[in-house]
């Protein structure tokens, strides 16, 4: 049984993909850049924004000045589209308010910008989320366990009873740098290949499968 859970926020609680890839493309548009299919953006995600805009943007404008520029202009168009197409996936509301009956303390973990990330998780799971931890300034994004050391900390986690759920390799791989077994969920955008060959401890295909692995 796992006594603390740590969740990755895109691809695992909130289907995101739609908005991300609706305000990139909008930037690619505007630009005269190719566009990208969804399918593209799932494997463009999961190391925060700066990197998504990178991946996204042609070769010859990744100039510092440019993509600073580019940043600016999708995180414009993001923050007024953010909740257009945006939804939890089906039964997290279900496994969470059954972790919260059972005493599990669960928390996010996120390369999403801080204050966006605790005001996304706010608008989906009011009064859900007590400990809600986003990309800030100074401190590496994931797979770097920085962040993961410094929010199990705030809840009082010990590795040996703490579970990260995720799904990419980017979180299996933050929770083995930090010392945690890794659960990867999957209904999010990546698949299971990647992060079965990533090595995680657990696979599971929907939230009650989820909920078992936590609480047996």
């Amino acid at each position: 049984m796992y006594h603390t859970v740590l969740f990755d926020l895109d691809g695992t609680l909130l289907n995101t993909i739609q908005d991300l890839a609706d305000a990139a493309n909008w930037v690619c548009a505007q630009n005269g850049w190719p566009q990208h299919t969804l399918e593209e953006y799932k494997q463009f995600v999961g190391n925060g924004i700066p990197k998504l805009c990178e991946r996204f943007t042609p070769p010859q404008a990744r100039g510092p000045q440019q993509l600073a520029h580019t940043l600016a202009a999708f995180e414009a168009r993001y923050g007024l589209h953010k909740q257009d197409a945006t939804a939890p996936y089906p039964g997290i509301s279900d496994l969470l308010n059954h972790l919260s009956s059972a005493g599990i303390c669960f928390g996010v973990l996120t390369n999403k910008e801080h204050r966006l990330a605790q005001a996304v998780m706010e608008y989906y799971f009011p009064g859900v989320f007590s400990f809600v931890q986003g990309a800030v300034p100074g401190v590496p994004p994931k797979p770097d366990p920085a962040g993961a050391k410094a929010l199990m900390a705030r809840m009082g986690a010990v590795p040996q009873t703490t579970l990260f759920v995720g799904d990419s390799d980017v979180d299996v791989f933050t929770a083995h740098n930090a010392g945690l077994a890794a659960c990867g969920v999957l209904w999010g955008f990546r698949g299971k290949a990647e992060l079965r060959n990533a090595g995680a401890e657990h696979l599971v295909a929907s939230p009650p499968e989820l909920l078992d692995i936590i609480l047996t």
